[in-house]
């Protein structure tokens, strides 16, 4: 996974013009429109466009891409809601990350839904009507990824009381547990793909930033334990050797070490030490 992490971001790097711009924007529009249709038509249109593995053999072919503007039946409050909440959390990454980078993750998480869906349909053996395919944890899992990014932003629950979104987090990674649980103990347990395929696209792209996250807490352990001043040029040679870069940039993961002519900075307008590449170092979004 740490190999599959790198490349992505080393081909992010590489073609910067990768994917589609404001991508969630389009998810989200296509997303209302099947809604308001399905109002009028008692959900035919979804229908027509779902994920079902038995109509797509018989070449139905667009069911492959369409899955992923159905919405989800939480009725109309929540849907409104939760639409806005991806937005937001969409274009949020996009511009942290560049178009190329968050277009991978989404189009990643596709792919892996519809391996997933297929091999759940020929695993189970279900009728022509089974559904194996959604994008709902593709989606949930982009909080993780917000909340990776910034843990201390606030967000108001009921438009009232402001909670830190690392501690939704916890509450999405307690949605996804209990959905993995569920259908491990109610006699599905092949359903749980679903749920840890959601999982899995977030892992991939940042097993670096948690592995780096797991350092860095060991780190802070040991200086309380053992204060010291510390030799700064030692710290950073320390650093280099342990990781095998210095510098990595925050937005497309270029490190120094794949790129020893691309120079680094640190942005005094962000809240910590992120470095970013100098393409990227006055075209980022600012982290507070």
């Amino acid at each position: 996974m740490k190999m599959l992490s790198r490349w992505l971001s080393r081909f992010c790097y590489d073609h910067p013009r990768f994917g589609i711009p404001e991508l969630m924007k389009y998810i989200v529009f296509g997303n209302v429109a099947v809604f308001v249709l399905d109002l009028f038509s008692q959900g035919t249109f979804s229908a027509i466009i779902a994920f079902y593995p038995s109509l797509i053999f018989r070449g139905q072919i667009w069911r492959l891409a369409t899955f992923v503007f159905v919405p989800m039946n939480l009725g109309s409050v929540w849907f409104i809601f939760s639409t806005m909440l991806y937005f937001f959390l969409g274009t949020t990454l996009e511009r942290q990350w560049g178009t190329a980078r968050f277009s991978l993750f989404y189009l990643l998480g596709t792919v892996l839904n519809v391996l997933a869906g297929f091999a759940l349909y020929f695993a189970l053996g279900q009728p022509a009507g089974l559904q194996t395919a959604n994008m709902y944890y593709v989606n949930m899992s982009m909080f993780f990824a917000f909340a990776t990014l910034y843990p201390d932003t606030e967000f108001r629950v009921y438009f009232i009381l402001p909670v830190k979104v690392k501690w939704l987090a916890w509450l999405d990674a307690a949605f996804f547990a209990f959905d993995i649980g569920y259908y491990l103990f109610s006699g599905l347990p092949l359903l749980a793909a679903l749920p840890v395929v959601g999982l899995l696209n977030y892992f991939i792209f940042f097993w670096d930033d948690l592995a780096d996250m797991v350092r860095r807490g060991g780190q802070r352990a040991a200086r309380r334990v053992n204060p010291q001043t510390i030799n700064f040029k030692r710290a950073q040679r320390e650093v280099q050797h342990r990781r095998g870069y210095l510098h990595k940039c925050a937005v497309c993961g270029l490190t120094d070490a794949d790129n020893p002519s691309m120079e680094f900075r640190y942005c005094s307008k962000c809240s910590g030490y992120y470095c970013y590449c100098m393409d990227h170092i006055n075209n980022h979004v600012h982290v507070q």
